[in-house]
């Protein structure tokens, strides 16, 4: 496995957002300032790592696709990209507040936080939609949004793809999920 990926830790406890937890930090963001808002949906929908989101600018963006473009960060000594479509609403909300950047392509950042700001406005959002545990983090959104996406029945090449994985067994380990995550996947069998 890539670097010792893992849904649960060593005492079993989940490492993962399940799906009510996941709605309930949407909710919750919903209700943040805009810039917090956006940055939060961008990791939930999209299932990046805070520095690839901190790395995005208008530019990034397919705004007719609806469509964003990640570098991945951990590719080391290779430029390698991924898109991942996105809802119509965030591409919308996007370009609303961010407005001048998008109407002239720059390529400035669009959120100007540090690595460590941005992982406490996460966490912040967590703790408004009462998110406790080892779950509660942003590695936590990137393993929802993984789950979700098995649950809701992605073809695991396509998860690979959108999450950047260089290989294939590190993101069956979003398979593996159980509970509500588990029957969801049970029941479209049934």
């Amino acid at each position: 496995m890539d670097g010792g990926l893992r849904l649960y830790s060593n005492d079993g406890k989940r490492l993962y957002l399940n799906g009510p937890e996941r709605a309930a930090f949407l909710a919750a963001a919903r209700r943040a300032p805009d810039e917090t808002r956006l940055f939060c949906w961008i990791m939930a929908y999209t299932g990046c790592r805070i520095s690839e989101a901190l790395s995005l600018s208008a530019g990034s963006f397919q705004v007719d696709a609806e469509v964003v473009a990640f570098r991945s960060l951990k590719k080391r000594n290779k430029i390698v990209f991924r898109e991942i479509p996105l809802p119509s609403d965030l591409v919308a909300d996007l370009r609303d507040v961010f407005r001048p950047m998008f109407a002239t392509a720059c390529d400035a950042p669009l959120w100007h936080l540090s690595r460590v700001t941005a992982w406490r406005r996460v966490k912040h959002i967590m703790d408004l939609a009462g998110i406790d545990g080892p779950q509660a983090n942003p590695k936590g959104l990137r393993h929802a949004f993984g789950v979700h996406a098995v649950a809701r029945g992605v073809p695991e090449l396509m998860l690979q793809r959108w999450l950047g994985h260089a290989d294939l067994k590190t993101t069956a380990i979003y398979a593996q999920a159980v509970g509500p995550e588990e029957r969801q996947i049970a029941a479209r069998m049934w």
